[in-house]
């Protein structure tokens, strides 16, 4: 198969995209497995496909896998560099609504920087030194005294097992430190089984506790990753929800290619 393919990342989240309004991708997850494998395939966090929607009010459709090759839920930076890559096949041009596993997003491009509304968050669930919320996707956050000196894949990959997260098939899991009004974060990604540069959704939760749990002020709530930098701006909704919710940052074009199996 000759499959023509668009290499984006967003703050270091990397997806191959692939254009398939016309269903010349069929979902096999050995293949996704195979194309997002770093020493055998493109490599990349996740693969994308750009697809019609059958909602009128929508441009188009996005379908995420993750590396694993499975179809996951919604992934924020993915979101991102879905729509920098609609702008640069003309599917739109500048602002867009779209349609994701978890409901429709709204969102706009300017000079490369992306800001895309994500869900409503229902329910935040608060503890001393975590939290859990679902911003499209579980999410798991834990305060750390030195977020760069900490073992996320070990830690990361024990949490996301957990038993009481088994009914929802493991969380995704983000250790964070406040400092000068930043939150610094590092996720641990279920479905990559690793630590990631940035998860979109992730930095959403970890900006939400941050400000649930009255560690920083200012808004929009900025964020770093190992992969760069984002903004997240909401509304908090009574004692333990959020609406409202925009997340902002760079989604960068790679390269193309065509893949061959």
């Amino acid at each position: 198969m000759d499959l023509h393919f668009y290499k984006y990342q967003g703050t270091g989240n990397d997806f191959v995209i692939i254009d398939n309004r016309e269903s010349v991708f069929k979902n096999n997850t050995k293949l996704i497995k195979k194309i997002c494998d770093r020493r055998f395939g493109v490599g990349a966090d996740g693969l994308i496909l750009l697809e019609h929607s059958r909602l009128d009010v929508c441009d188009f459709k996005m379908v995420y896998f993750n590396a694993d090759g499975n179809e996951s839920t919604m992934c924020g930076n993915g979101g991102r560099c879905i729509v920098a890559f609609a702008k640069k096949i003309n599917v739109i041009e500048t602002e867009t609504t779209f349609e994701a596993v978890d409901g429709m997003h709204k969102a706009s491009i300017n000079e490369g920087l992306v800001n895309l509304k994500m869900v409503d968050v229902p329910t935040v669930n608060l503890s001393r030194n975590a939290s859990f919320l679902d911003t499209g996707s579980p999410h798991h956050v834990a305060f750390v005294d030195d977020v760069y000196d900490f073992d996320v894949f070990t830690q990361g990959r024990r949490i996301r097992n957990l038993p009481n997260y088994e009914a929802i098939k493991g969380t995704n899991v983000n250790f964070i430190q406040v400092k000068d009004n930043v939150v610094h974060v590092r996720t641990y990604e279920r479905g990559v089984e690793d630590e990631t540069f940035s998860c979109g959704t992730g930095v959403t939760a970890a900006a939400i506790t941050a400000k649930m749990s009255h560690k920083i002020e200012e808004f929009p709530v900025k964020v770093t990753t190992k992969g760069g930098d984002l903004e997240v701006s909401f509304e908090i909704d009574g004692l333990n929800a959020a609406k409202n919710i925009w997340l902002k940052g760079p989604a960068t074009f790679v390269f193309e290619g065509k893949f061959y199996d």
